[in-house]
């Protein structure tokens, strides 16, 4: 199975993350961000993937580091998950609508960091959570899973509508990378034989 278990431990967070990418969903999030967690699930829902994450962070500061030491956390898991990447698809997409909200995610599992994040957020915040995180946890993703990502809003009045198109689209699009393909047969999907 594919499968990692990765710690990160700073002086800002202590995270522990567990994935497996052949699962059916199930999570276990406890993050201390309950939008955050409301969003990571969306990531396993949607991909298909077994998640849990345990995360201690310096929340009397505010949520930053522990949203992007997540990011960073789950991109060196994914990483170590999909191994070698031999068979897989390595091209995922999806496009999902939430009532007046659309957003398209689309990755490359290259391994080339690379994020292009186009969001126009019509509010700030949702509930207690600054939107402006979102972005940090998914270039800490993108430089430590070594994807190129990108991520495009393309209608939405209501910002959490906004957002969980965009986690719902990631976890979709990051489901139909990591997918074997019968037809790769072990082979690398790289015309440079390496990713």
């Amino acid at each position: 199975m594919r499968t990692a278990q990765v710690s990160r431990n700073t002086l800002e967070t202590q995270i522990t993350v567990s994935l497996n990418l052949d699962g059916t969903g199930k999570t276990t999030l406890n993050t201390g961000v309950p939008f955050f967690d409301h969003m990571l699930d969306q990531i396993a829902r949607h991909g298909l993937f077994d998640l849990d994450i345990q995360a201690k962070g310096d929340l009397h500061i505010d949520a930053h580091h522990t949203v992007e030491d997540v990011g960073i956390t789950l991109g060196q898991s994914f990483a170590q998950a999909v191994g070698d990447k031999k068979g897989i698809r390595r091209y995922g997409h999806a496009y999902v609508p939430l009532d007046e909200a659309m957003s398209r995610v689309v990755i490359d599992l290259s391994g080339r960091p690379g994020l292009e994040y186009h969001v126009d957020y019509t509010r700030a915040r949702i509930g207690e959570f600054d939107v402006d995180l979102l972005l940090e946890f998914f270039r800490g993703f993108v430089n430590h899973a070594a994807v190129t990502l990108h991520i495009d809003n393309l209608r939405g009045i209501n910002a959490h509508h906004q957002a969980e198109t965009i986690f719902k689209a990631f976890g979709r699009a990051l489901r139909m990378a990591a997918e074997t393909d019968e037809r790769m047969a072990g082979q690398m999907p790289s015309t440079k034989g390496s990713l």
